[in-house]
């Protein structure tokens, strides 16, 4: 597996991001921090993009976007063609996004759920392979938004 993985988030996911990067760097990641670089008030869109710039062009692929309600990246993020962003509450969420929908973006919800379940989230969305070929691989080709005729 690549250990390298891209990372953002607003205010509300910024002390959430610093944990989870520190966490990910004691495994072993290289981790590529998009910002925010402090908590105040910020704008979600201006570091999710970046991340899924850099996630299309092959830098890295995962990413992890956070913000208060884990919404607002989620739906930037999943504005790029190549991002498949998933906001996980669970672990449970974390492995079946990662085996049905091959999530490259795992979205955590910095408001609502604890260090300790976000780290579990992450562990369980790192460890869970995409169940190849078949229904699952039929249907994420399916997903970018094809030219109208």
């Amino acid at each position: 597996m690549e250990k390298k993985i891209g990372i953002a988030s607003d205010h509300a996911g910024y002390e959430l991001k610093e944990l989870i990067t520190g966490y990910l760097s004691s495994k072993g990641y290289e981790v590529f921090d998009f910002g925010c670089n402090s908590p105040e008030s910020c704008d979600y869109a201006d570091y999710a993009h970046p991340l899924a710039d850099a996630l299309e062009a092959g830098e890295f692929h995962r990413a992890i976007g956070i913000c208060g309600s884990g919404e607002g990246m989620a739906i930037t993020l999943n504005k790029h063609q190549k991002v498949r962003a998933s906001l996980c509450w669970t672990p449970e969420i974390a492995h079946i996004t990662r085996q049905h929908n091959d999530s490259n973006v795992l979205v955590l919800p910095a408001r609502f759920i604890s260090t300790d379940t976000a780290i579990k989230i992450l562990d369980e969305w790192l460890s869970t392979e995409f169940e190849k070929g078949g229904r699952h691989e039929r249907r994420i080709a399916k997903i970018p938004v094809r030219e109208k005729k």
